[in-house]
């Protein structure tokens, strides 16, 4: 059925499938999380009777990972593993009017049967390919690769190969963790018996990216249902304006004739010049322009299946990463476009096979994501109502039903069928995969609760509250003040493999998560109520759900409190520190921002820090929200500290730079406050690598211990 533990059979260890006797107790362990298979890409086959999708399993001895692929029948039952090998083997597709899979391995295209047979490797490209997909006719197929980039960091002398050095002439030099040396472009090569061409790039001779980083992928791009066109997304922007501005657009590209057309903005369309140090929400805003020329993020674009429309997801104004997600559907035929605006963000989203101009579409609200339907109409109607989390959707070809994957906070992504009914209570909704069912059965997992809280200005907070595992209402335990980050990111039904809520509940903590100010799923004023206010009502928020988990729930012991969160929640925890009025007994702040003007200037992707903090901390025309949000930096208020802390970073971590983490742990230390630093040269925002991740997760769980046990 599938690979087991580490097998030496082969050269190269093969990295399976973990056995049932990973568990050596009923406690979940980071051994035991990072064992678990971690589901990614499900696609269905054209009939919707098979699914192939992918599945990542990690050893910590080799401390690296190994990606494989399964089928399994959609109604359920036993998997088939289909490969083969010790290479990673990725982004199934199914081909062929479904007798062939085509899939990544080595960076090159390779094709075989549905049982896993008859493997051909169909590309010899030397550039290599980061993601495919082939047209609906099968002529053709999308390569996306990476091309050198020198506009911005020059390439050095041809006399000087072993010179290290950059020479820099712009900002956006490097992104999320790495040096801007390359970008990716979508290349269209034709499909042949004998194989692929490495194909026409459709953005030859442009410097912009396409896929856009730095999470960007195949989702960005789609084909015309009759294979002529492509629609993708791109923010053809560099350096200094692309640092600034959010502005990403959908283009069409017509494979015959080679033209392309933006279809967000008008022709002759020039953005006005603004201050790049100062936040665009000041600037000129008018929501009709904006309307007009999707002036915002724009992108995952979806041809309909009747072939008349487009739909993506858009943002209405530059320079808001977090602005409401809303479906664009624009009419190819007349150029119409039309917004439709749920009261959360619209997440994934697919067209509906079975009528025409309808949708479906995931969005969060009160900590869960389900699933909603969207009428040719405009009207919107709930799907499903659980607490948990919707992560993908597509529908299964079948006609009638919807393939999705679904987690947690007690459980990882597991892949499922849904037949929505004409209530909720009637929808059919069936577990696909079990993948990691042989380690959850075994553990004892914490309860999850629901709870509304009070704010201080009168307004009701869903906290989520896990209760450790083995709970015993008669007992007083440790808590955990959990601080999100984002700052705009839903604390929601998620799994995490770092920040597991069971983890905390095994090793004996409460959980105390709030959906503080700031976060989607309550409506836009509450999501947008943090910016410009970092240090004010979301803060007040946190201390509202600890005083009230330490008033009202007998088993919280309010001597033992801590608070830890990462990025934002980093921040958060950094300004606890020196305003928590003695509240807690130890911090953890894992890539947290300390120093907000160095922040400012130290960051990749300015037009965060500008919406943000209204500004560059230097600008005559901050405004007052600006100027207290530098005012409340929490180096500022290191004199107030007394509690011991520890700090994470990664020093590829260049959206949060690592002088952040190490400058918030030197000044503890010079206060002589008890402080540990933990860094990871090798790790991004993240942290990726599985002795990494056990290493984080014992020193996380042992500082915890030591201060609140």
């Amino acid at each position: 059925m599938a690979l087991c533990g580490i097998s030496t059979m082969t050269a190269s260890p093969v990295i399976g499938r973990a056995e049932a006797d990973v568990v050596k107790s009923q406690k979940m362990t980071p051994e035991v999380l990072w064992s678990m298979g971690r589901i990614a890409a499900a696609v269905a086959s054209p009939d919707g009777k098979n699914i192939v999708y992918q599945v990542g399993y990690y050893s910590v001895k080799e401390n690296k990972s190994h990606h494989v692929l399964y089928i399994v029948s959609s109604e359920g039952g036993t998997p088939t593993l289909l490969t083969v090998s010790e290479k990673n083997e990725t982004d199934p597709q199914w081909i062929e009017n479904g007798e062939k899979i085509a899939f990544l391995s080595g960076g090159q295209l390779w094709t075989m049967d549905k049982e896993g047979k008859n493997r051909k490797k169909i590309s010899d490209d030397k550039m290599g390919i980061n993601a495919f997909k082939f047209s609906p006719n099968g002529k053709h197929v999308i390569l996306t690769k990476s091309l050198p980039f020198n506009n911005i960091i020059q390439k050095n002398p041809e006399d000087l190969p072993l010179a290290t050095g950059r020479v820099i002439n712009d900002i956006m030099y490097r992104h999320w963790d790495h040096y801007v040396e390359s970008i990716q472009h979508p290349f269209v090569a034709e499909v042949t018996p004998e194989g692929i061409s490495e194909g026409v790039d459709i953005m030859q001779g442009e410097p912009y990216e396409c896929p856009m980083e730095p999470f960007g992928g195949i989702e960005q791009l789609d084909w015309s249902k009759d294979s002529k066109s492509i629609a993708y997304t791109s923010r053809k922007l560099i350096g200094t304006d692309y640092a600034t501005s959010t502005d990403s657009d959908i283009y069409l590209y017509n494979i015959e004739t080679r033209e392309t057309k933006n279809i967000c903005k008008p022709e002759g369309y020039v953005a006005p010049k603004s201050d790049p140090a100062l936040s665009k929400k000041f600037q000129a805003v008018n929501s009709k322009e904006n309307l007009k020329n999707n002036v915002g993020y724009d992108q995952n674009p979806q041809f309909s299946p009747c072939g008349k429309y487009i739909a993506w997801v858009s943002m209405e104004r530059d320079g808001y990463e977090a602005d409401l997600n809303r479906l664009c559907i624009y009419n190819l035929s007349t150029g119409e476009k039309n917004f439709v605006s749920f009261k959360s963000n619209v997440e994934e989203f697919c067209w509906n096979t079975k009528a025409d101009g309808s949708l479906f579409f995931i969005s969060v609200w009160h900590g869960c994501r389900n699933i909603y339907s969207l009428s040719a109409k405009g009207e919107i109607k709930q799907i499903t109502d659980e607490k948990a989390n919707y992560v993908s959707l597509a529908p299964l070809n079948d006609g009638k039903r919807l393939l999705t994957m679904k987690q947690s906070m007690s459980s990882p992504n597991e892949i499922f069928t849904l037949l929505p009914g004409k209530t909720m209570v009637k929808n059919v909704v069936k577990k696909v995969t079990e993948e990691n069912t042989h380690i959850l059965s075994q553990l004892h997992l914490g309860r999850v609760d629901q709870r509304w809280v009070k704010t201080t200005d009168g307004k009701d907070m869903l906290v989520w509250i896990v209760l450790p595992a083995d709970f015993d209402v008669n007992k007083k335990y440790p808590t955990i003040l959990y601080c999100q980050g984002g700052p705009q990111s839903a604390v929601s039904q998620f799994w995490s493999f770092r920040w597991n809520m069971q983890m905390m509940a095994a090793n004996g903590y409460i959980v105390v998560a709030p959906n503080r100010r700031g976060l989607p799923g309550f409506g836009p004023e509450w999501n947008e109520e943090i910016s410009g206010d970092w240090a004010g009502q979301c803060m007040r928020d946190y201390l509202s759900a600890i005083d009230d988990a330490c008033e009202n729930l007998p088993y919280v012991d309010k001597n033992r409190l801590g608070a830890v969160g990462a990025s934002f929640g980093g921040f958060s925890v950094y300004w606890l520190a020196g305003n928590h009025e003695n509240r807690f007994k130890c911090f953890i702040a894992h890539n947290g921002a300390f120093n907000l003007e160095a922040m400012y200037t130290d960051t990749e992707e300015v037009w965060f820090s500008n919406w943000d903090y209204d500004g560059a901390y230097w600008h005559k025309s901050l405004t007052e929200n600006g100027k207290r949000t530098y005012e409340n930096s929490p180096h500022k208020f290191v004199d107030k500290w007394n509690t011991p802390i520890l700090c994470i970073h990664g020093e590829l971590d260049y959206r949060i730079s690592y002088n952040q983490g190490m400058g918030a742990f030197n000044a503890a230390r010079l206060k002589g406050i008890p402080a540990q630093y933990l860094i990871f040269p090798d790790e991004n925002h993240w942290v990726l690598k599985p002795q990494n991740g056990i290493l984080w997760q014992r020193t996380f769980f042992g500082w915890l211990d030591k201060w609140l046990k």
